[in-house]
């Protein structure tokens, strides 16, 4: 009997990324040798999957496309030829496969099985932000103990995720927030320290550190938001650009560059899989899967939609005064 699926699908792309897309009906197609059927469990919204529908991302799927770039889901179907899997088993589904669907069919080889009875909500979010944060403490600045690092969007997905990691690296941080009603949850979180954007934010963060030098500063915004932060990072210090959620081109002062010799780097996940080795992304997600698998790294959900109601989640997501992620949970 052939299983009825709906997917969230767009043809077109535009300034309005709820108008474009919507939920399909399709017929979920039997495996090929090879393959698996597989019933998404949950899959996140992720900022870079809102630019996929306004087409202001780095790398864009060739239309039509079904919209999502991570999840979680349980097997239902094996093709032939496949024994490292079985019914009922749940996986980390590939990258950019399309994950806001009932189900989907992917290439086996390309499924990772996941600890049995884990959070699937949490572990869903496992390949995009914990990988982002995981690898911005550790691959430009080399951090002890005891230091500390500063970012700025503190309250979203990658911050989160960063302000745990540093934690349990035995790292302090300063975290900065766009509207007071932040604070509060970065806190919770484990924040050190959490002060709101402004244009004396550089005075305001050497005080709360006691002068303490901060070398290495992560940046989401760009705008004048990457010259604030640049000022607060110590001399010969590093600022790292992951985010345009200003829409404007990085700003650093002379000051910063000249007299300061501040570095600025740019990091985008999709460019560290092409050359990292195989090795090196596998201890990186089995670290931070037996992470989240046991609780100690988290991110906080606003709210769960399913793959029909796909136009408002998009519209949540979209939205700057939500308290953590939208995820798609098909219907099961």
């Amino acid at each position: 009997m052939a299983i009825q699926g709906i997917k969230a699908l767009y043809e077109h792309r535009g300034p309005v990324p709820q108008d474009v897309i919507g939920a399909v009906p399709f017929d979920v197609p039997a495996p090929a040798a090879g393959q698996a059927v597989v019933a998404v469990l949950a899959s996140p919204i992720n900022p870079s999957d809102v630019l996929m529908l306004t087409g202001g991302y780095g790398i864009l799927p060739p239309l039509p496309a079904v919209g999502g770039s991570e999840g979680v889901g349980r097997v239902v179907a094996v093709g032939e030829g496949v024994s490292h899997l079985t019914e009922g088993q749940t996986v980390l589904l590939p990258a950019g496969a399309g994950t806001w669907t009932s189900h989907l069919v992917a290439d086996a080889k390309r499924l990772v099985p996941l600890p049995a009875g884990a959070n699937a909500e949490q572990l869903s979010m496992l390949t995009v932000n914990p990988a982002t944060a995981s690898l911005m403490l550790s691959e430009f600045v080399t951090l002890q103990p005891g230091d500390w690092v500063i970012q700025n969007v503190a309250n979203s997905g990658v911050g989160g995720y960063l302000v745990q990691l540093a934690k349990l690296r035995g790292l302090r941080t300063v975290n900065i927030v766009r509207r007071e009603g932040a604070v509060e949850a970065v806190k919770a979180e484990g924040g050190d320290v959490v002060v709101v954007d402004g244009d004396d934010l550089a005075k305001r963060v050497k005080a709360a550190v006691d002068g303490a030098p901060i070398r290495l500063g992560i940046d989401a915004v760009g705008g004048k938001a990457t010259n604030r932060l640049a000022m607060c990072v110590a001399e010969g210090g590093t600022v790292v650009n992951y985010g345009l959620m200003s829409g404007e081109p990085c700003v650093v002062s002379p000051q910063s560059f000249v007299f300061n010799d501040i570095t600025l780097r740019g990091f985008w996940l999709a460019k560290w899989f092409k050359v990292a080795s195989r090795e090196a992304q596998m201890a990186l997600y089995g670290e931070l899967t037996k992470l989240i698998a046991t609780g100690k790294l988290k991110a906080r959900i606003h709210a769960t939609y399913t793959v029909e109601n796909i136009k408002d989640a998009i519209a949540a997501a979209a939205t700057g005064e939500r308290d953590g992620k939208i995820l798609i949970v098909p219907k099961q």
